[in-house]
This record gives C-alpha cells, structure tokens and sequence, in this order.
C-alpha cells in the first residue's frame, strides 16, 4: 500500500469526527470534542501545524558527500528514527469503532518496534487499558513507553508497579491530561502534581521517566528538579487549553534552559520529516506524532505505520543531506532561515 491508499482506507472506517485528511491540520475536525479536535475555538491544534509551516530550511550542500544517518539513542536503545507514535486514548469515542485502546495499542506497540521506532501508549479510565498496554510492551521485549495519567497518588503508584513488569525503555506520565474534558469529574481523579509528588513518582518509575505536557521554561525546570530523564514539550494538541502558543514557539527557550540536562522531545502538529528536522534543529532530541499514526492503524494496520515510518525517513534523510547535515548530531539551529 502507499501512503495514500492507506489514508484513503481509512476514511472509510474513521469518524464521525477525524476525516482523515489529506493534510492533518486540525482544520476540518476544529472544536469537536469529544473527537480529534481542540479545546474551546479549536486553534491550538491549527496553530501547531501552521507554525512548523512557517519555518524554512537553510539548504546548503557543499560539504562532503557523505551517507545520511537517521539513527538515535533513546536512553540506550537506538532506534532507526529520532520519532515515536504518541500515547493515544478514548479510540472509539474520538476515532471510530474500529479498534478500542485495547486492540489499538497492542497493534501500534508491534508494529511500531517492526518499524524501527517505539511507540507511547495511553492510560484510561479502563484499568484493562494499561493491562493492555503493558501486555504488547511486554511481549515487544519492552519496546514501548507507557504513559500514565496524573491519577491520585495511591493510583499512580500501583501503575507505576504494574508498567514496570513490562520492563519498558521509559515511563511516560502526561501531566496536562487533567485538564482532557472527557477526565472531568471521573473517578478515580485525575489532576495537577507538584514537586514533591512527580519526584515520588519518578522513584517509583525506576526507568527513565518522562514528563509530557511541557509548555513553559519553568515548567521545564521544575520537570527537572522533579528528576524527569526527559520532557515532552506539548499542549496534547490544543486539547486541555485552547489559546496557547504552538510547541514550536517554545521549543527554542526550552531547549536554552534545559538541554543537554535532559531529554527533550516535542509533539504537535509534526507531520513530515522535514518537519522533524526542524524540531531537531529548534533543540529537540526527537519528537512524537499522534494523529496521523492513528490514520494510518485504521487505514493499512502494521503495514499502514510502516508505510508512514518509511516516509518520514526517506523525508528527513533528504532535508538533512540537502542541509549538509549527516547524523542528527549535524543538525544545527542554524539550519533553520532567520535563526
């Protein structure tokens, strides 16, 4: 199948909401949630987009002709693309009745390490979800990241001993998640944590632990306080809180008060890989990519996320060699027009 055909297939099994768009920019599906869209107004998932499509690339090749090396070290496991398919819930209530969170992640999981690349999972308010989850990283010899929600403590800490069974590469905790409107006034409760809590919570990991929601300086500062390995720089798709900025507007600053201290990896609105060569050269280490994954599970299954895998390697293999950038160690700031 190529690309286009899966997209295709999948609008025959997506919706009512997604429309599995030729271009995923969060134009078609605005405002409706429940469903893929944003929070309020819808413009934070259709800021996201438009701002990595306003970056330009600097192309430069008079420099050695050498191969191009997409590799990445993910906390010790390389992987063949500095790219993960982002944790996603609530399937048949946001996408269609194709797969629910069980089925859908136990397919991502493998087919994602088949791919090369991992996959984060989700969390709901279904304990069998995260049974699920830890079940696909398990038997994926722990290829995969299982993202918690910001549940109460007494929760948290009894899924934190239940993810680690799966021995996975890293835990996740989506920390904005309380502000998703389907987690509104659910039980058990979901909400914010400080400190001192996500640093009883990173020792309960025992892996390296990754908080996702990122959007501030100081936020990213006190993730690393906290004793987060990493942080993903994101606003869960303009989906807790509409009117924020893009991740590609913060990323920069971001990455001037904590890189090279911990992982930095960015979600939202990335697409290509040439877009994820500007979010490398914005400072983050890889990114995550939900939507179009999820597209791409309902349009072709495993063969769908390898088609898509492909691609954004054939794309970031280009821009980094038309940029004279051989290893995603040679990707600069600077690479970036007006920066």
């Amino acid at each position: 199948m190529t690309y286009q055909e899966v997209l295709a297939n999948a609008r025959t099994c997506m919706g009512p909401f997604c429309k599995s768009c030729p271009t995923c920019n969060g134009l078609a599906c605005k405002n409706t949630m429940p469903g893929p869209g944003a929070k309020g107004i819808g413009t934070g998932f259709i800021r996201n987009y438009q701002k990595w499509q306003e970056l330009c690339v600097n192309m430069d090749t008079i420099c050695e002709n050498l191969p191009v090396d997409t590799s990445y070290d993910f906390f010790g496991h390389k992987v063949d693309l500095p790219v993960f398919a982002a944790p996603v819930g609530a399937m048949q209530l946001h996408y269609g009745d194709k797969y629910d969170d069980l089925t859908y992640n136990d397919l991502l999981v493998s087919a994602c390490a088949e791919a090369g690349i991992l996959a984060f999972t989700g969390d709901g308010v279904n304990a069998a979800v995260m049974e699920g989850a830890v079940k696909a990283i398990g038997k994926n010899a722990g290829r995969g990241v299982p993202t918690v929600k910001p549940w109460n403590m007494e929760l948290v800490q009894e899924k934190m001993d239940l993810v680690r069974s799966a021995d996975p590469f890293a835990i996740a905790m989506d920390i904005d998640a309380a502000g998703l409107p389907f987690l509104k006034n659910m039980q058990p409760p979901a909400g914010s944590k400080t400190v001192e809590e996500l640093k009883q919570i990173a020792a309960w990991a025992e892996k390296p632990f990754i908080l996702k929601g990122i959007m501030t300086v100081d936020g990213a500062r006190k993730a690393l306080e906290a004793g987060a390995s990493g942080i993903v720089v994101s606003n869960h798709g303009g989906r807790v809180l509409d009117q924020c900025p893009a991740t590609a507007e913060v990323l920069p600053a971001i990455a001037d008060a904590v890189g090279g201290k911990m992982t930095i990896l960015v979600d939202g609105g990335i697409r290509s890989g040439m877009d994820v060569f500007k979010a490398l050269a914005l400072g983050a280490d890889a990114v995550l990519i939900g939507r179009p994954f999820v597209n791409m599970v309902y349009g072709g299954g495993a063969e769908g996320v390898k088609v898509y895998v492909d691609k954004l390697k054939a794309e970031l293999s280009d821009t980094m060699a038309m940029c004279g950038a051989h290893s995603l160690a040679d990707i600069r700031r600077s690479m970036i027009w007006g920066y």
